[in-house]
């Protein structure tokens, strides 16, 4: 049974959708402020959590930031329906997703269960083809699915699940595109839409971890208006 952190200061989402993920199996915390929220994950992670953006004490994007500093864990974003702003800044920040208020409770059980199968997917290597699950060496770059583990120039780069299928997409084949839709099918289940500044913000966000490592970083080519590129180093 899968642990879910919902994180929101609304008692009525917290209550409702809380209900509604026990219904479907899973087992649920609810925190109704980043801080209260934070000092629990300290004690203990959560599979999954769920967090709004605007919260008392310590918000959304502050509670990302300290948690990215500890884990990859998926992390789903509940942003308010008109602030694209929010949006992309989560991303940008690690999160894995994001659903807009209001929201369909149906669409974000979707979310949560399309994100775990990815994370179990790649910790146990049980992937569309048989070679997704080998350790790819391109380079620089080593990726090893089994463990999640992802070096470039034999230093660690800590990715999240969406970041970490990205990269495995575009370095599988190097010096061919991959379009957004294609990124998109690797990324995320084909009932889940996201649209074309989603995996913009989850790419502009692996190539700044890698550029952390490396200043000098430039493996990952954007072809405006078609896709992007991995070229090998």
């Amino acid at each position: 049974m899968s642990r879910i952190a919902l994180v929101d200061d609304d008692r009525n989402i917290l209550t409702s959708v809380s209900m509604t993920l026990e219904a479907e199996g899973f087992e649920v915390e609810t925190y109704n402020d980043g801080q209260s929220a934070l000092d629990a994950f300290n004690r203990r992670l959560p599979d999954m959590a769920v967090l709004d953006i605007k919260m008392p004490r310590m918000d959304g994007m502050d509670l990302l930031q300290r948690l990215r500093q500890k884990t990859n864990m998926p992390v789903i974003f509940l942003t308010s329906k008109d602030d694209e702003i929010d949006e992309v800044l989560g991303l940008r920040m690690g999160a894995d997703d994001y659903v807009k208020k209001p929201f369909s409770q149906r669409l974000l059980v979707e979310r949560i269960r399309a994100l775990l199968r990815r994370q179990e997917a790649i910790a146990t290597g049980d992937l569309p083809a048989a070679d997704e699950s080998k350790v790819l060496e391109r380079g620089h770059l080593r990726m090893d699915p089994l463990r999640h583990a992802v070096t470039w120039k034999g230093r660690d780069v800590a990715l999240t699940v969406t970041e970490f299928l990205l990269l495995q997409a575009l370095a599988q084949r190097p010096g061919f595109v991959k379009s957004r839709d294609q990124l998109m099918d690797v990324a995320y289940d084909d009932q889940v839409y996201v649209d074309d500044r989603t995996i913009d913000s989850h790419v502009k966000r692996l190539r700044k971890k890698m550029r952390a490592v490396d200043p000098d970083f430039s493996a990952i080519e954007t072809l405006y208006g078609i896709g992007y590129r991995y070229n090998e180093e």
